[in-house]
């Protein structure tokens, strides 16, 4: 029965992705206020057809400049944050060059960086101050990479830099798997949603495809606004403090983890 709930998703998931790539590639060249708003209405049907419920607690708006600082659990972390808020993400340079999924994060406009290389960070940091001031709204994954869904590692303040321009703010964002089949997500089921460690990425998701259904909480924080003391330290020291505080609500007091 798994196999079989894999192979029909993955069917509509190509039926749906494929001509919606060439669609969304053409709105890149040609339409950019279509090219930020297609993978909105896109995402929304991806969660549907894989099962993912997600309830927001406040709102992300509904463009920027803003910068939204996250923790980061799995790769369902594109789709839950992209069916919300016509979203860019900041990612690894090594994604570009994954097969497929490369591709679509090309087509939504990702900013890659080198994180290892510090004139590379500069350099992507000059990228996403241009993208804050066009007026979009960037994702950071500011722990650098995705945890176990249970706790929230320390935010790097590297590319909180970015923010330091007039008009953009950073707004703390907490992402909890706190359900499954309408109870609590207990912590044997947690690691077929949470993407971590040496993981391989097609049998996780083949994996969380024929799991059942969901329910992802996105928590949206007071914005924080860069000012005087407040520089890209103290930024990511107060995004990192509200996010954890949210996680431990989200799967503590509201769904809890047994």
């Amino acid at each position: 029965m798994n196999r079989f709930l894999q192979g029909v998703a993955l069917i509509l998931f190509g039926v749906l992705t494929l001509p919606l790539m060439a669609l969304q590639q053409l709105f890149v060249w040609l339409w950019p206020g279509m090219a930020k708003a297609l993978p909105l209405h896109y995402h929304r049907l991806v969660c549907r057809m894989l099962g993912v419920r997600v309830e927001v607690v406040g709102r992300l708006p509904e463009q920027g400049p803003l910068l939204v600082a996250a923790n980061h659990v799995s790769w369902l972390d594109i789709v839950v944050l992209s069916a919300v808020a016509p979203v860019s993400f900041i990612a690894k340079k090594e994604v570009a060059g994954w097969p497929f999924f490369g591709s679509l994060a090309r087509l939504q406009r990702t900013v890659f960086v080198n994180r290892d290389r510090r004139h590379a960070t500069g350099g992507a940091r000059d990228e996403m101050r241009e993208r804050l001031k066009a007026g979009d709204i960037l994702v950071l994954f500011a722990e650098g990479t995705s945890g176990d869904g249970r706790s929230v590692l320390p935010f790097k303040s590297s590319f909180f830099g970015a923010a330091e321009i007039p008009g953009v703010v950073v707004q703390p964002v907490t992402l909890a798997y706190c359900g499954h089949r309408n109870l609590p997500m207990n912590r044997r089921l947690l690691p077929s949603y949470a993407w971590y460690g040496d993981m391989e990425l097609i049998p996780h998701l083949l994996g969380a495809v024929s799991s059942g259904p969901i329910e992802v909480k996105i928590i949206c924080h007071k914005p924080l606004s860069p000012s005087g003391e407040l520089n890209r330290k103290a930024l990511a020291r107060h995004a990192e403090e509200e996010v954890r505080r949210g996680l431990v609500l989200a799967l503590h007091r509201g769904a809890k983890i047994r």
